[in-house]
């Protein structure tokens, strides 16, 4: 952390916390492709059995 009068910058280990959560994305894509699949089911379900 370096002060120049009165701001503050922070390197980016500093300003993140240290934590880059990586499986965060994996876990979106996975969810993204499951609702997809899911409703594609619901839709061709529903106008089969209609």
């Amino acid at each position: 952390m370096e002060r120049h009068g009165d701001e503050v910058h922070l390197n980016e280990t500093e300003a993140t916390g240290g934590v880059k959560a990586q499986g965060v994305r994996y876990v979106l894509g996975f969810s993204l492709l499951l609702v997809v699949i899911a409703m594609s089911a619901i839709w061709i379900l529903g106008s089969v059995l209609r």
